[in-house]
C-alpha cells in the first residue's frame, strides 16, 4: 500500500498544484501590492524627491502622475491577480511597477564591486541598497506571466468558457 501512494503522490501533488500553486502567489502578491498601493492612497506623493531617479521614460513623466500611476497599478492589478482574471497582464503591469521602484529606491546608488552590491541584498533601510524584496517580487510574479492564474481564476473560467464555444 505505501508503495502505491509514493507512485501516485507525485501526480496527486501535480493536480493539486494546478489549482493551489498559483493561487498562493496570486494571493501573496494582491496582499503585498494592494498594501502598498493603499499607502500610496493614504499617505504624500514624495515622487517629487526621487523624479530623477526613475528610469526612462518615467522619468520624463510628472512625479504627481508617477505616482497615480503606481497607486492605481498596485491596486487595480493586485484586485486582478486576487480573483485571477487578466492574470499575466496584470503580473506584467506589477513587474514593470516593481523595476522601476527597484531602479528609483532600491537599487544601491553607488557600488563598484559585487560584493558591495550584494549588501543591497537586504531587507533594511540601512543604505547599500534594499533589492532583497523586489528581487523576491519579480520572482514570484513570473511564473504568474509565463504560466497564467492556474484553474482557481477567472481567467480558467472564461478560457473553459471560450473552449466550450
Amino acid at each position: 500500500m505505501s508503495a502505491r501512494i509514493l507512485k501516485t503522490l507525485p501526480i496527486q501533488l501535480d493536480h493539486a498544484g494546478a489549482w493551489l500553486a498559483p493561487l498562493g502567489l496570486r494571493l501573496f502578491l494582491a496582499w503585498e501590492f494592494f498594501e502598498s498601493g493603499l499607502e500610496k492612497w493614504n499617505g504624500t506623493n514624495w515622487f517629487a524627491e526621487i523624479q530623477s531617479a526613475f528610469p526612462f521614460p518615467f522619468n520624463h513623466v510628472p512625479a504627481h502622475w508617477n505616482w497615480e500611476l503606481s497607486m492605481w497599478a498596485e491596486l487595480v492589478c493586485a484586485i486582478a491577480l486576487l480573483i485571477g482574471l487578466g492574470t499575466r497582464l496584470s503580473a506584467l503591469v506589477l513587474i514593470i511597477v516593481t523595476v522601476v521602484a527597484t531602479a528609483a529606491v532600491h537599487w544601491p546608488a553607488d557600488w563598484s564591486s559585487l560584493s558591495e552590491l550584494a549588501q543591497g541584498y537586504a531587507i533594511t533601510n540601512k543604505g547599500h541598497g534594499n533589492f532583497k524584496l523586489p528581487l523576491i517580487y519579480l520572482v514570484a510574479l513570473l511564473p504568474l506571466v509565463l504560466q497564467g492564474a492556474g484553474k482557481l481564476s477567472v481567467d480558467a473560467v472564461l478560457m473553459t468558457g471560450l473552449r466550450r464555444r
